[in-house]
């Protein structure tokens, strides 16, 4: 297994991105303080560059190939946040970005590849191997920029981590826990070392769509495992099937445990991240917000953050939730 990055690497990625990510906020409700009986601090990176948290690691991953490396283009899968991510980052070195993306992802987020002049080569989530997918673009040359199990993607997406503790320093509140969405657990990963080095005594949790609890299970198994084919989730950027080598080893670590929500508490988060944050949250990104009602998160007088990790929905898709409550 490769070596998991370290927190020298989550700096050395914060200097990557200086000037060119978002340092999304930390943000607060009244209304959502008082029904939880705790202090809620949510970080929106639903205002990041390319509407997801994505676009950190990518970039990171970018940044940290050779000129010959890049020159050869990258190739990536992704239902929709990673594939934008890379694209944008692809763009932005000059590079040419071939991405695939499951027939079924959001026509918004594969729009949103395609606008940055990435290819887009299609697949069945649910009966292709995605790696055979894209095997063909590795074996002529270009780089894979897998979506987690990678430690700059890793050490990308920890940057949240180092933005979030500054924040809650600088707000003079010590956090009790950490609350994140999960799907191959590069973000909680990433999160998680930053967290711990700032706070051992933090805790850290996962959280993820019922029926796609990989992590959850693999958790309380003490090892990997895949989930059970034949679900689906309207939770379209965390439908993996088994936590990666890499992020399981740092997240069997850290975390304190994980979580899963069904589709309709995720539906609910939703309506109360627009409700009450006026935040437009996708499904995966709400699940953090979901977890707060599951009861297996102490809360009663703690200061908890929420990272909201995606804000990528189409606007029919957002309606029909919306309508539904």
């Amino acid at each position: 297994m490769t070596t998991p990055p370290g927190f020298a690497d989550i700096r050395a990625a914060a200097l990557r991105l200086s000037g060119l990510i978002v340092e999304t906020p930390l943000i607060e409700s009244p209304e959502l303080n008082k029904r939880f009986g705790a202090r809620i601090l949510f970080k929106p990176e639903t205002l990041q560059r390319t509407g997801s948290f994505k676009f950190r690691g990518a970039y990171n991953k970018l940044s940290s190939l050779s000129d010959e490396e890049r020159s050869r283009g990258v190739v990536a899968f992704s239902s929709g946040n990673h594939a934008q991510g890379v694209a944008a980052s692809a763009a932005m070195f000059g590079v040419k970005a071939v991405i695939a993306m499951p027939t079924d992802a959001p026509a918004m987020k594969v729009g949103n590849v395609r606008k940055t002049g990435a290819e887009v080569v299609p697949f069945d989530r649910f009966r292709d191997d995605r790696m055979t997918v894209v095997r063909p673009y590795v074996e002529r040359g270009m780089i894979l920029v897998p979506p987690f199990d990678d430690p700059a993607i890793i050490a990308g997406q920890g940057t949240i981590g180092l933005e979030l503790m500054a924040q809650a320093k600088a707000l003079g509140v010590s956090l009790d826990a950490v609350v994140i969405p999960c799907g191959g657990g590069g973000l909680s990963s990433g999160i998680s070392i930053a967290v711990k080095d700032a706070s051992p005594g933090t805790a850290v949790w996962a959280v993820e769509p019922e029926h796609f609890d990989d992590t959850c299970r693999s958790l309380a198994k003490g090892l990997r495992v895949s989930i059970e084919p034949g679900h689906t989730s309207i939770c379209d950027a965390l439908l993996t099937t088994e936590p990666g080598a890499i992020t399981f080893e740092i997240n069997r670590r850290n975390l304190a445990g994980g979580i899963a929500v069904s589709d309709s508490a995720a539906a609910q988060a939703m309506r109360d991240a627009m409700a009450h944050l006026k935040l437009v949250v996708e499904p995966g990104g709400s699940v953090g917000l979901a977890a707060l009602s599951s009861g297996e998160i102490e809360l009663s007088g703690k200061c908890v953050a929420v990272v909201l990790s995606g804000g990528n929905v189409d606007f029919s898709t957002y309606a029909e939730i919306m309508a539904a409550a």
